[in-house]
């Protein structure tokens, strides 16, 4: 027995950091209060479900599947026995109703609610790539709790104050599931892409009912906390800033991607680290551009795109 258990602990410890290089997508349903309501949630996470079985992550269902009826618990714990180090991303999907009292936005789930503040502490530990995607009503506050350098936070309103019922989630699954919202047309579609399709959608779908928007999505990838509304963007480019200084939005969001093409398959986990780390500094160069003499910008910019050429021509 002595013998065979390091080689077991090797194969125990092989096993545990192939799940962390592996995605993981936490789906959390909260409580539906309507019957229709609990339909649509529904319904959006088993789109989100079909889009995690297609990139073969790993699926931690919470408030739906169970009969258990203290879903903040059961959302700690399981991530609580998460690897907290890898490449793998980890997403946390939350979809149903959210409330607002001028201090703490909360998610409604069976049993205690979920705030910002609970939902902040329990992610300090990982250091893995986190994009939170929060589909709730007066989820804005979230970007304020939540923000972080290199962390993706994408909510359906802009403020605790939007209380009324969203249907990003239900956009948001479609936009994550289906083919043309491949706005750059590189054969995968981002969370970035999912953010601006789903959010064109709900801004479709107030225009052609007459109504008055009861809520305007956010994202926010730079850690500034403050997030870029959709209509920011031109493409997958974000053209405005929040405010003086800071590095535009999207540029990480666009990094995320669930399903990947056959050629981003193609990349080895180290590989891909590389070339989003490159990408991201060829990205902030291009937005400080416009205050750096021209010769000086393209002399910065050779090196970074003769590297990531190479890395490219490596995997080849």
């Amino acid at each position: 027995m002595k013998y065979w258990l390091p080689i077991l602990l090797a194969v125990v410890c092989l096993a545990h950091a192939e799940a962390a290089d592996k995605p993981t997508v936490f789906i959390v349903v909260g409580a539906a209060g309507e019957e229709e309501f609990g339909r649509q949630f529904t319904d959006a996470a088993g789109k989100w479900e079909k889009v995690v079985s297609q990139a073969q992550a790993k699926l931690v269902p919470v408030g739906w599947k169970s009969a258990e009826t203290n879903d903040l618990a059961r959302f700690k714990a399981a991530l609580d026995t998460e690897p907290k180090e890898g490449a793998g991303e980890v997403w946390l999907v939350l979809i149903g109703h959210g409330t607002f009292d001028n201090k703490e936005a909360k998610v409604n789930l069976r049993g205690p609610d979920l705030t910002g503040s609970d939902l902040a502490e329990w992610l300090k530990p990982f250091k893995r790539p986190i994009a939170v995607v929060n589909c709730a009503s007066a989820s804005g506050p979230f970007i304020n709790k939540l923000s972080a350098a290199g962390r993706v936070v994408v909510t359906a309103t802009r403020s605790g104050q939007e209380v009324n019922y969203t249907r990003f989630a239900g956009h948001f699954a479609d936009a994550i599931s289906r083919a043309d919202s491949d706005l750059d047309k590189d054969g995968q579609t981002s969370l970035l892409e999912a953010y601006l399709v789903a959010s064109s959608r709900v801004t479709e779908f107030y225009n052609t009912e007459g109504r008055l928007a009861t809520e305007h999505p956010l994202l926010d990838d730079n850690g500034d906390g403050l997030g870029t509304p959709p209509d920011w963007f031109r493409g997958v480019r974000a053209v405005m800033k929040a405010k003086e200084g800071a590095s535009a939005d999207g540029l990480r969001a666009h990094q995320f991607v669930l399903v990947r093409s056959e050629q981003e398959k193609k990349l080895p986990p180290a590989v891909r680290a590389r070339r989003d780390e490159l990408e991201l500094t060829i990205g902030r160069l291009r937005d400080d551009k416009p205050t750096i003499p021209e010769p000086e910008y393209y002399k910065l910019l050779e090196p970074m795109l003769l590297d990531l050429a190479r890395l490219y021509q490596s995997v080849k």
